[in-house]
């Protein structure tokens, strides 16, 4: 991992803190403070009365006693001071600064004030506090990890690529050092979501009540389009259960959180099988698999839908041996073929012979059949037989989901579950159909758009954004125009025509433009026949003639 850059500061005697210990900030000057240290400069002999109080108090402020001069140092790049124990009540409202990395985008760091910190959690990974920023008022969540100097940060670098409304978003991140000598923390500012999926279940299991369907229907709906959206970038999350999936109990928004166990998975290249939560294993990790694919978050998916159903874990193993048979009470004996699609080592090993418990009997009588049958579609043995996420949401299981009149239990509308971007909409396109709902292509709605907004092909383009629209002789999405200009694998690129030219105002033709006919699925989703089906032109797709200016015209559906 790259050495967070050294504080901008001159060379300085230490002076003392105000608990008497002598300390020197991160470029040589005296620190100051309980946790204000920062290297800002004080005089020879100085007195240090301390630093901003915040636990990350990085523009501190060393006031000079005994004649030595006022210094104030700031830290340069991402790097800011100490994290220390959490302020006192009459600290948690003062502001601190520290110098971030925005979490998407250019590198540009700046200054972020906040204010209202306090603890919410911790575990083996560190600690993570809540914040209020100061500029907008807005809560954040700050998780604080050790940073292994040998090694990039996995979670950091799969974090800056992902960008999906059910996925918690990385505002910024910066580094600050540690009490001991060389420490350096990693600090990831991320969206505050108030609830868990784990708390909200255990509040209906306390209470004695199933948690409602529709609930259940939202929170995996989302969680299937987080899983869709990760996988598709190769990332798999590899501890998928309720307390990694946060939720707005007023909303319903679920988003996905802590990739701390997350990685690229790369085909032929080995990972660790102890992974995972032990009650939301997928059994080729507990058979020791190191070749394993993003099919086990989808296991872990099928046990916190199964939790969810029954109020209790599925499969609550003591130990993995007993996770083991607490699957196969389940499941049944895994077949030999089954064993071998999990792990080939194992091929040879006796296991005793359990018949399948039905699925119907495993939960209780009034649940949905949908559900049920989605349930047994997930906790699949065979890895590669697991729905894919998509899959999943286009289950009946959802399709209440997809009613015009579906609201929430507290009679407010569902959170958006159809915004779509191009990027899900090219994962399985053959399944865009079921994931739109009827009255949503009817309106022509622009996913990953605001709803409602028309669908041209123009703002199509513009946007990168795949279109829905309805129409006679569309069946959408696929039928026109399709995803980003810069991807490969179009039926055709209609701004290529205009590009090439084509009169403003009126509908290109096949014949006006160079692309070749057999690109097309249909002539008739081009307005015109193909005249002179001429090969493409060197500045064909991604080239010159996509890069420019958006249509000059946009195209009206109502034409069609």
């Amino acid at each position: 991992a790259p050495e967070p850059p050294p504080a901008r500061t001159r060379p300085g005697a230490a002076g003392r803190t105000r608990r008497g210990r002598r300390a020197r900030g991160p470029g040589g000057a005296a620190g100051g403070g309980a946790g204000g240290q920062d290297g800002g400069e004080m005089g020879t002999g100085g007195r240090g009365r301390g630093g901003a109080r915040g636990i990350w108090g990085v523009v501190g402020r060393g006031l000079g006693a005994g004649g030595g001069p006022v210094g104030q140092g700031r830290a340069g790049g991402s790097l800011a001071v100490a994290l220390t124990p959490p302020p006192s009540p009459g600290d948690s409202g003062k502001v601190s600064t520290v110098v971030a990395t925005p979490g998407q985008g250019p590198e540009r760091p700046q200054e972020v004030s906040y204010s209202d910190i306090k603890v919410i959690g911790n575990g083996s990974f560190g600690v993570v506090y809540q914040a209020r920023l100061a500029n907008s008022g807005e809560l954040v969540a700050i998780k604080k990890v050790l940073q292994d100097k040998r090694f990039k940060n996995r979670e950091l670098q799969i974090m800056r690529k992902l960008d999906h409304c059910n996925i918690v978003r990385l505002r910024y991140f910066f580094y600050s050092s540690g009490e001991k000598k060389d420490e350096v923390y990693l600090n990831l500012v991320l969206d505050f979501v108030p609830e868990t999926v784990y708390r909200v279940a255990r509040h209906f299991t306390k209470a004695k009540q199933p948690i409602p369907v529709i609930y259940v229907k939202v929170y995996m709906y989302q969680l299937f389009r987080s899983l869709a959206y990760i996988h598709s970038q190769g990332v798999c999350h590899r501890d998928i259960k309720p307390q990694n999936l946060l939720v707005d109990p007023d909303t319903a928004v679920l988003k996905l959180c802590d990739f701390g166990s997350a990685k690229q998975l790369v085909q032929g290249e080995p990972n660790v099988s102890y992974i995972c939560s032990r009650y939301y294993r997928a059994p080729e990790l507990i058979f020791g698999a190191t070749d394993y694919t993003s099919n086990i978050d989808i296991w872990s998916a099928g046990c916190v839908l199964a939790e969810l159903l029954l109020g209790q874990p599925i499969f609550p193993g003591d130990s993995g041996v007993d996770q083991l048979v607490e699957i196969i009470k389940v499941l049944g004996t895994p077949t030999r073929e089954q064993i071998r699609e999990m792990n080939p080592n194992y091929t040879e090993f006796k296991f005793p012979q359990i018949k399948a418990h039905p699925w119907l009997k495993v939960f209780k009588p009034r649940t949905p059949l949908e559900a049920v049958s989605l349930c047994s579609r997930l906790l699949e043995y065979t890895p590669a037989t697991r729905l894919s996420p998509l899959e999943a949401c286009a289950n009946a299981f959802f399709d209440e989901l997809r009613e015009p009149s579906a609201r929430l239990p507290s009679g407010r509308d569902l959170p958006p579950l159809f915004n779509f971007s191009a990027v899900e909409l090219a994962i399985q396109p053959s399944l865009n159909t079921s994931l739109i709902p009827p009255h949503l292509r009817a309106q022509s709605t622009l996913l990953g758009c605001a709803p409602g907004t028309p669908a041209t092909h123009g703002e199509c383009w513009r946007s990168g954004a795949a279109c829905c629209a309805g129409g006679p002789g569309l069946s959408p999405p696929s039928t026109h125009i399709l995803m980003h200009p810069q991807r490969r694998g179009w039926e055709h690129p209609f701004p290529a025509c205009w590009e090439q030219g084509v009169e403003p105002g009126r509908w290109p033709r096949h014949a006006d433009c160079s692309f070749p006919m057999q690109a097309l699925t249909g002539a008739s989703q081009h307005r015109g026949t193909a005249r002179d089906p001429s090969p493409m032109r060197p500045e064909g797709l991604g080239g010159a003639g996509l890069g420019g200016r958006p249509p000059p015209h946009p195209m009206d559906l109502s034409e069609l």
